[in-house]
């Protein structure tokens, strides 16, 4: 098992989306980073990660799973999607993406500085300065004294 991070901004695709895609469950496409594409090409069926709104309120909202593993985004194809490619074929499409669906809400979303606030998170990668990525590893230690917080301070909620 492995655990992610992965990155939205609000206006652009939010914990509602999610909420109100069929069974909970979406493409994380879009992605044009090449160290993001990797990590997505590295995810396994079953991967957890955070829901993580960016933005002017950056805050982690919610638990993923992996439910497909990278395939070849199709929006890098299509000239009229904002994520198009012009370099994306379908030979060698370049960019992946990885379906994830809602395993769990969070009663109250954990806000970034609230993170940074932890010692025990010393290190993970969401807190260094200038981390970038919209799809990112966090370490099991990270992931699990995010859930205890979670779990402590108000509570988890399930779809």
């Amino acid at each position: 098992m492995q655990y992610w991070l992965f990155k939205t901004e609000p206006g652009c695709f939010s914990l509602d989306d999610l909420l109100f895609s069929p069974d909970h469950t979406t493409s994380w496409d879009g992605v044009r980073n090449y160290q993001a594409r990797n990590l997505m090409r590295s995810m396994k069926e079953g991967d957890l990660g955070f829901f993580y709104h960016s933005g002017k309120k950056p805050e982690i909202v919610a638990v993923v799973r992996v439910v497909r593993e990278a395939y070849p985004d199709h929006t890098a194809q299509d000239p009229k999607n904002r994520h198009y490619d012009e370099k994306a074929t379908p030979e060698d499409p370049r960019w992946y993406m990885v379906d994830v669906k809602l395993e769990s809400k969070f009663v109250r979303p954990i806000p970034l500085e609230e993170l940074r606030k932890e010692p025990e998170l010393e290190g993970m990668e969401l807190l260094r300065r200038g981390s970038r990525l919209s799809v990112q590893p966090v370490e099991e230690r990270f992931f699990r004294h995010i859930m205890d917080m979670a779990a402590k301070d108000q509570g988890i909620v399930f779809p």
